[in-house]
């Protein structure tokens, strides 16, 4: 994938994106917040075929879906994305798992393992962004991670054996 920004005065930024798969997607974030998303054709990369404005909480919305903080296919066995050394990991608390029933802060996560919880996901109390520590673990809850490497090898162990 190929990404350009170019700044456009007076307006906001433009993002241009071609994908391995040929297609072109060209974002346009306005200074006002909202984005505009157009969509061209293979043949013909000078005229667009789709074109949707977004204001910006719904935009941020489809960043989170196109983002896999919603949903994560089953195939996936985790999902990565690498920034220089850290990665988002997402983790799914087996009924096994030592952590089930015991808090963020009881875990002591950050100080054991250096990875840090930026989401979590449950039937019982929904979608949390950036849970706090008195957040418990429950069993087929999605937890987000973030953390170089090591730190996230140090973390998926807290999960499993309930300490680190």
């Amino acid at each position: 994938m190929n990404i350009r920004e170019s700044i456009l005065p007076g307006i906001g930024m433009k993002y241009q994106i071609d994908a391995a798969s040929g297609d072109r997607i060209v974002i346009v974030i306005h200074d006002d917040g909202r984005r505009e998303l157009y969509h061209f054709s293979h043949e013909d990369d000078e005229q667009s075929i789709s074109m949707v404005t977004l204001e910006d909480q719904e935009a941020r919305q489809l960043a989170a879906l196109v983002g896999g903080m919603v949903y994560k296919p089953k195939q996936l066995e985790s999902v990565e994305m690498a920034f220089d050394e850290l990665t988002i990991e997402w983790y799914r608390i087996d009924p096994h798992y030592a952590c089930i029933g015991k808090s963020i802060g009881e875990l002591n996560i950050r100080q054991n393992s250096g990875a840090s919880v930026i989401a979590l996901m449950d039937k019982k109390n929904g979608k949390q962004v950036n849970p706090g520590s008195a957040c418990i673990l429950n069993a087929e809850a999605t937890v987000v991670a973030v953390g170089e490497r090591d730190q996230q090898k140090r973390f998926k162990q807290i999960l499993m054996n309930g300490s680190g």
